[in-house]
């Protein structure tokens, strides 16, 4: 439902009843990436795109009424529903005014309207003075070109990547990629996550893939080599830069998510107390815990694999008929303010409608997460998962998340459900 403003920022919002003024149907948006040279082994593909680096993504205006719309965010496969929006005259600048909340990101779009184009700013509140241009123009359904250069290979199939190319933080990841003409589509696994819906075009022996969430504006460009493996850029935002390489490959494969976080001593019950989003403590030895299965997820509010992963949970949850099983979730948060990080574990509970406890672990830097738990090895992903037995002894733990994007997600489900009827049989 369109929602009534009382003021965005310093300006109050003069509400208009004519909603129909932003018109129904596909948008194109955009936003304006830093382009700054990227200098290395892939100097070449840094040099040129389709109209620099912009980062692109499809949106549809939906009405559920004369009166009241919403958004529909589109990554390929992915629709992702936004309805807390708001429009009318902004009084400081005389103009019409629409405003897209992500709350669950803690990020928005603000844009003035105008003759079917929306242009203004993409803003993440966490981090300090971070905005990002945005434009969106009606009625346009391409992503990155209307070129039909044919492509120079088919790209379909599994390759073995490296991001960090040449760095000490050189990481390992596997790209899984679809073609359909000069539209490609798909994502890249790593050991402690993936990137989602990518979808994009491949013109030539040039490809560009995109998406954006509201919390996450991810772009990649790469080129085909001579000798038939890839090379590429990466951007996150306008924050966070690399190279990546990748070759085909088939068999390629990641370490196993189950043998990166482990217990120093495995036979040691784990313990822990954190305060909920209501101020209580909770600890793994409150009654509604004792001898019982529990699933703590380890995670962040502002990670999109932890949303897929929440989901997840969620289903698990409403499927169970007896109450053997508890799920706990820990959240470290980008808000270094505790009352902030709080409220935005709270405000994502009840967006959520989460059924368990959700609890305040911390920061979100990884050396906060490993200090909390110092009874495991390191913490190196958001989200990991810690499958607990009746004794509080961890048996499981799942780094990372491969969401419904890759084929790792059908992989992790069966391990998911193998373990925890692992743990009902010896309950």
């Amino acid at each position: 439902m369109v929602l009534l403003v009382v003021c965005m920022f310093q300006s109050c919002i003069e509400i208009s009843n004519q909603f129909s003024s932003i018109p129904p149907g596909i948008w194109r948006a955009t936003l304006e990436i830093d382009d700054t040279p990227f200098a290395g082994i892939v100097d070449e593909v840094s040099r040129g795109s389709m109209e620099g680096d912009v980062l692109p993504f499809l949106m549809e205006v939906k009405y559920d009424s004369e009166q009241s719309f919403y958004i529909e965010i589109i990554n390929g496969e992915e629709r992702i529903p936004v309805r807390e929006i708001r429009y009318g005259r902004d009084k400081a600048t005389a103009k019409d005014t629409i405003w897209m909340d992500f709350p669950v990101y803690d990020s928005y779009i603000k844009a003035i309207y105008e003759e079917n184009i929306m242009e203004g700013t993409w803003h993440v509140n966490y981090r300090d003075n971070y905005s990002i241009p945005f434009k969106a123009y009606y009625g346009q359904d391409h992503l990155f070109t209307t070129d039909e250069e044919e492509p120079v290979t088919d790209l379909t199939g599994r390759w073995e990547t490296t991001f960090e190319v040449g760095t000490e933080d050189e990481y390992p990841a596997i790209g899984e990629f679809e073609m359909d003409g000069i539209n490609i589509s798909g994502t890249f696994l790593t050991e402690t996550g993936d990137y989602r819906y990518l979808n994009g075009q491949m013109i030539g022996d040039k490809f560009f893939l995109s998406t954006f969430d509201g919390a996450h504006a991810f772009f990649f460009k790469g080129k085909v080599m001579e000798d038939g493996s890839l090379a590429g850029l990466f951007r996150s935002g306008k924050h966070y830069t690399t190279s990546w390489i990748a070759s085909r490959n088939s068999e390629a494969t990641l370490t196993s998510p189950y043998q990166l976080t482990k217990m120093l001593d495995e036979t040691e019950p784990i313990s822990f107390s954190f305060q909920n989003t209501e101020g209580k403590e909770v600890t793994l030895n409150d009654p509604e815990y004792q001898g019982k299965i529990k699933l703590v997820q380890i995670m962040g509010t502002w990670c999109p694999n932890c949303k897929d992963e929440t989901k997840f949970l969620k289903n698990f949850v409403a499927e169970q008929n007896d109450d053997v099983i508890e799920v706990i979730a820990i959240g470290f948060e980008k808000y270094k303010d505790t009352d902030k990080a709080i409220s935005s574990l709270k405000r994502f509970k009840e967006k959520w409608e989460i059924p368990y406890e959700v609890l305040y672990g911390g920061p979100s830097e990884k050396e906060e997460a490993s200090r909390s738990f110092p009874m495991l090895n390191k913490i190196i992903s958001y989200p990991t998962i810690l499958f607990i037995d009746g004794n509080n002894i961890v048996k499981k733990i799942h780094t990372g998340f491969s969401g419904p994007a890759t084929s790792g997600y059908e992989v992790f489900r069966k391990d998911f459900y193998d373990t925890i009827n692992e743990l009902r049989n010896n309950t």
